[in-house]
């Protein structure tokens, strides 16, 4: 499989297909592997953020998640068909689930939204199998606790939307110890599979300007948007400067 850096981040050339594929046989095999959906603002904090960039790096798979992140992988050469966003990526990874008779464990967001989100996938996928679910607001001290108890559910997936850097930091410190093959972190996709946030509509989503759906509908996330051009500045910067270098693994 062929990846690209970008901004020190590694990035994986492949598609939602593939990357299904991927986690599917990871989620057969014996070691804790992190799944990674990259988006411009988790690139941006890498810059900065030493630990978060070894995690990244280190992961058995990162995911092209945001339209900024393509744009910069294809500016490198990588051959990225699409975006790999988290939210596409549930219903095709659950179908494949359901057929494959892996298990998966939510956990993350407020409230019982971890646990809604369990009921919209088990009507979608009545064979699916769904070990627990429990939501994100737990402290650091409480972090073995909950990894045992997911370990006792039994889940061979955990699904985490705990926000980055959390929910990347969080697979890779207590994946082991919660007993699962596969973390992959889903940042707010439990909010979306419950009802609690709309999507964009399929032309906004087509024209790749989900991010500005988002925003009008919230405008209070526009600190947070302010990474995109950050971004983008630092991409071309960097692309101006420096040799792309493709990776094969």
């Amino acid at each position: 499989m062929r990846s690209v850096r970008v901004l020190g981040c590694r990035v994986d050339a492949i598609d939602v297909s593939g990357a299904v594929a991927r986690i599917v046989a990871l989620a057969r095999g014996s070691e804790p592997s992190l799944v990674v959906t990259l988006g411009t603002e988790m690139v941006v904090r890498a810059r900065t953020d030493a630990r978060f960039r070894e995690v990244v790096n280190r992961s058995a798979l990162s995911l092209c998640d945001t339209i900024g992140v393509l744009f910069a992988a294809r500016l490198w050469g990588a051959r990225i068909p699409e975006r790999v966003a988290g939210i596409e990526l549930i219903d095709p990874l659950c179908a494949a689930f359901a057929r494959e008779g892996i298990s998966i464990y939510l956990l993350g967001a407020k409230g019982d939204t971890a646990e809604r989100a369990a009921r919209t996938l088990r009507e979608r996928y009545p064979t699916l199998v769904i070990a627990g679910a429990r939501d994100g607001y737990f402290a650091p001290a409480d972090d073995e606790s909950v990894a045992d108890a997911i370990a006792r559910t039994g889940a061979q997936v955990a699904l985490l939307g705990l926000g980055s850097p959390r929910q990347e930091c969080w697979i890779d410190a207590h994946l082991l110890r919660a007993g699962c093959a596969v973390g992959i972190g889903i940042g707010g996709s439990f909010d979306v599979l419950a009802g609690n946030v709309e999507r964009a509509p399929e032309a906004w989503q087509r024209a790749n300007l989900e991010w500005l759906y988002r925003l009008l509908k919230e405008p209070q996330r526009w600190r947070r948007q302010l990474a995109l051009p950050y971004f983008v500045l630092l991409t071309l910067r960097e692309r101006l400067f420096a040799r792309p270098t493709l990776e094969e693994s």
